[in-house]
């Protein structure tokens, strides 16, 4: 129990580093101040935003109008379970990258802007990382292969 309760504080003592974590934003606006850390699949960086409370996690990419290509949303839960994502008041196409703790990618899940439909996660993560539609495609990036980050623990 005390591995669960400390590895989400050794995670945000790892990912606040450039921003400070915020409270809830305001209904309507996004939150673009969100603590950032580094990932990386292959040759590729990642620039991610961390979700990690869960108001933080409920807001994720809503009201956004865009997203550079390199950067990207780390959904992060207190535990592994089947997480379900929709777009509710989300403006851009995403892709839900369903990650294990090793940094896996279980399964994607392309996602239109404001569906009110589920996509999850096809077994139990505690990660989820939100890109640009076709972010993964245009890279090849499919289920297998592993992000590399400070929370995945090596294989």
């Amino acid at each position: 129990m005390l591995l669960r309760l400390v590895l989400p504080l050794v995670l945000l003592a790892t990912t606040a580093l450039s921003a400070p974590a915020s409270a809830a934003a305001p209904a309507g606006t996004p939150q673009l101040d969100l603590p950032r850390t580094t990932l990386a699949i292959g040759m590729y960086r990642i620039d991610a935003q961390v979700a990690a409370s869960f108001e933080q996690r409920q807001i994720g990419l809503m009201h956004r109008r865009e997203m550079p290509q390199h950067e990207g949303m780390l959904f992060v839960f207190e535990q592994a379970g089947v997480q379900c994502f929709w777009m509710k008041n989300t403006l851009i196409p995403l892709t839900a990258a369903f990650v294990a703790d090793d940094g896996r990618i279980v399964n994607l899940a392309d996602m239109q802007p404001l569906d009110e439909a589920s996509h999850c996660s096809a077994e139990p993560v505690r990660y989820v990382l939100e890109m640009n539609q076709g972010w993964f495609a245009s890279r090849r990036i499919a289920p297998g292969h592993r992000l590399r980050g400070p929370m995945f623990k090596a294989p």
